[in-house]
């Protein structure tokens, strides 16, 4: 049933509209309940099927893109969206040992191929520096770290001398990334910034979503009741957002 959606990886770009993206949304759905009850069983092999694990791993992308495009809005022409309450069962997904931390024993590695100046180790590093790119790409709650490890993996790693200091010099990185994000965000809809961080403190502690009243308190310049609850909730969200990208799923790192 993919197949006849999409035969292959690169023509869920050329889906012609909403209607068959929600079809192609609905069979890989599909195909991954299929897969996680086929993959309880200890004999379980892609080398069965009619689809390598890579392809499986690349359909997945393009699903995530889909749920991305659909989240955002992009795209959309002001109608309604067809695909836009569909449940993309990201749980199907999730493999909870795969966060930051994992991440960085396999930027270690890839590390010790950086070191090795010789057509092998310059194989070996394209290699791991794609899986992890791909792993970053095929998971849902690592996406949005993606860009920042892969920024980390181009420009810092060249310049550290020992696989063992990749830990350390990752949290300074994502401590100056972080920092930048929140003095960015304060600057844009002008929070105090003393505020901003209370806020995401108290929601890293209790997991409620900020009250409205303390996101107000945090406006430098209070809004017109009537702007007061789109102003709201898209700086909650991108307190969220902030959230989900330094904050949730790193790990002991």
């Amino acid at each position: 049933m993919l197949r006849q959606i999409a035969p292959t990886v690169e023509s869920v770009n050329s889906l012609p509209s909403e209607k068959e993206e929600f079809a192609f949304v609905k069979a890989f759905r599909d195909l991954m309940r299929l897969r996680n009850v086929l993959s309880s069983f200890s004999n379980f092999t892609f080398n069965d099927l009619d689809m390598t694990e890579q392809e499986f791993e690349d359909y997945k992308r393009k699903y995530l893109d889909i749920y991305d495009k659909t989240k955002t809005g992009e795209g959309k022409d002001g109608g309604e969206s067809i695909i836009e309450d569909v449940d993309f069962e990201l749980e199907l997904i999730q493999r909870d040992e795969i966060n930051v931390a994992y991440i960085l024993r396999l930027l270690a590695e890839l590390h010790s191929n950086l070191m090795q100046k010789t057509p092998e180790g310059e194989e070996e590093k394209a290699k791991k520096t794609k899986t992890i790119l791909d792993l970053l790409g095929s998971e849902a709650k690592l996406r949005s770290k993606r860009e920042l490890i892969e920024r980390f993996i181009n420009e810092n790693m060249p310049k550290i001398k020992n696989s063992a200091h990749i830990s350390d010099e990752f949290n300074t990185y994502w401590n100056e990334e972080k920092q930048k994000a929140l003095e960015e965000l304060s600057a844009e809809e002008g929070l105090d910034s003393a505020t901003l961080n209370k806020i995401i403190d108290d929601y890293l502690f209790s997991g409620r979503t900020p009250l409205r009243d303390t996101i107000i308190d945090a406006l430098k310049v209070k809004p017109k009741i009537l702007e007061r609850k789109t102003i709201i909730e898209r700086i909650t969200d991108k307190i969220l957002s902030f959230v989900r990208t330094y904050e949730d799923d790193m790990g002991d790192i």
